[in-house]
């Protein structure tokens, strides 16, 4: 490694308080903390823009729109505190979600309970049973005593064999690809407690976006940033780091080494042990860094069409039919309307893929082709001429798999290193993974990074109420 010259003061001490690594929205809240405090800050992102998965793109004709279809539930606080912060609340827009399911040849509402009622693949008695499980749910107070159950072992006593194969197996399939046995109760408990929390007084569900996307929020969390007189910056890619004594001193970049007295790293566990397991001190260290390895990981290919009508009045349209590849049909501009994107229609197609999946490696034109022949399934009338222009993206570690007892063996915030913390999405559990979280763990981590700082408690000790597991 090259010799730690670039980001070093003339006395030789670091530049910055404190590197992280990773411009999502994690790293963005616990760089804005230490901002605050006025603690001097380094954020290094390896993609042109910030936000993470929630960063935006554009289409040909200036359409903004998020790389991976993003919204919030109208339960979540943590995302509106940090935008009240901002003075952007006007910004918050609450809409209407118009939910439901393609299964056996048709398209199902399921927005309300009357919906539900209609939905005739299952029989009255079924129907009577699925609308009843988010009570039944709600029973369950302690996670930690379905944890070791898979979502099948704790899901059909609950709802039924038949409820089972028709409603969650095809979904958890599409979600979870070859985990889909392996993954724990816990998740859909969590999600389920939550979607139906999100009701409103007729039984449909009420969502929050804003203005302009993810990416513009994550834009604004980095402006205001720099404005504290913190630093972010992109395409720069974090290879390995510097570490003596049980301490990093620097991270190398694509850009040089870059130095600091503490460190945070976001990205995920496979991209972490990669960059810091050449400097672990110890045997301890080593199997640190197996523990990160320990949990698996899918990637996720996103297809966004831009189209100049719609498919349909659904939102979110899940997808039941056995052999269909996508585990739903996004049309985004049936929740954030087309006026808003050129008058154009976007559309999210999302395919959660194990690493060995040839799909992996298509591309761009050979992938549009792959999803068109299926789409055409739901939608006979789809012509390749609507489409007025598209983006593929991959993000190759989309979704932590959370297996069974996933709490005993997924890796806290504290490092082989006492100057190090991490603090990624696969460490919101019992969450899933979402921006609301992100923030509400970033701005944890910035908080005890900013009393590291102080000299009042040493990282690797300080407590991290947001990811207690008891």
């Amino acid at each position: 490694m090259s010799d730690i010259t670039s980001d070093t003061v003339g006395d030789g001490q670091a530049r910055y308080d404190c590197i992280i690594t990773g411009a999502g929205f994690t790293g963005l809240s616990a760089a804005l903390e230490l901002a605050r405090t006025g603690k001097k800050v380094l954020v290094l992102e390896s993609d042109s823009v910030p936000g993470g998965l929630a960063g935006t793109f554009e289409f040909r004709d200036g359409a903004i729109i998020e790389k991976f279809y993003h919204h919030w539930f109208n339960n979540d606080t943590y995302v509106p505190q940090l935008v009240h912060e901002l003075g952007m609340d006007n910004d918050i827009v609450t809409l209407p979600s118009r939910t439901g399911m393609y299964f056996n040849g048709r398209h199902w509402r399921l927005s309300t309970p009357i919906d539900l009622l209609r939905f005739k693949p299952l029989s009255l008695l079924d129907r009577l049973r699925l609308g009843l499980l988010v009570f039944r749910v709600r029973r369950i107070k302690d996670w930690k005593s379905i944890e070791h159950l898979s979502i099948r072992e704790w899901l059909e006593p609950l709802c039924g064999k038949n409820v089972f194969r028709i409603v969650w197996q095809p979904l958890l399939t599409s979600k979870f690809s070859i985990y889909a046995e392996a993954v724990n109760a816990v998740w859909m408990w969590k999600k389920l407690v939550l979607r139906g929390s999100t009701r409103d007084r007729k039984g449909g569900e009420q969502l929050a976006y804003f203005k302009g996307g993810f990416g513009r929020l994550a834009r604004a969390i980095a402006d205001e940033i720099e404005r504290l007189g913190g630093a972010i910056r992109y395409n720069t890619r974090v290879t390995g780091v510097h570490a003596a004594d049980g301490q990093l001193t620097a991270v190398e970049t694509t850009d040089g080494p870059m130095s600091a007295c503490q460190f945070l790293f976001t990205p995920s566990f496979a991209i972490i042990a990669a960059i810091l397991e050449k400097a672990v001190p110890d045997a301890a260290g080593r199997a640190w860094i197996a523990s990160l390895r320990r949990v698996a990981y899918l990637g996720n290919v996103c297809l966004v069409l831009q189209l100049d009508r719609s498919l349909s009045d659904t939102y979110w349209l899940n997808v039941n039919d056995p052999g269909f590849p996508f585990v739903g049909v996004i049309e985004h501009t049936n929740f954030d309307p087309p006026e808003n994107y050129q008058g154009k229609h976007i559309v999210f197609l999302s395919r959660y893929v194990a690493a060995q999946d040839p799909l992996w490696s298509y591309g761009d034109e050979q992938y549009l082709d792959f999803a068109l022949d299926h789409l055409k399934r739901m939608f006979p009338d789809l012509q390749r001429s609507w489409i007025e222009d598209f983006r593929v993206w991959r993000a190759e570690y989309a979704q932590a798999v959370t297996e069974r007892n996933y709490s005993a063996y997924v890796p806290g915030p504290a490092t082989p290193f006492s100057n190090v913390m991490i603090s990624t999405m696969a460490q919101i559990y019992p969450e899933d993974r979402g921006t609301n979280y992100a923030i509400r763990d970033g701005r944890a981590s910035g908080r005890a990074l900013a009393v590291a700082l102080s000299g009042a408690l040493a990282t690797t000790s300080t407590p991290d109420p947001a990811r207690s597991r008891a």
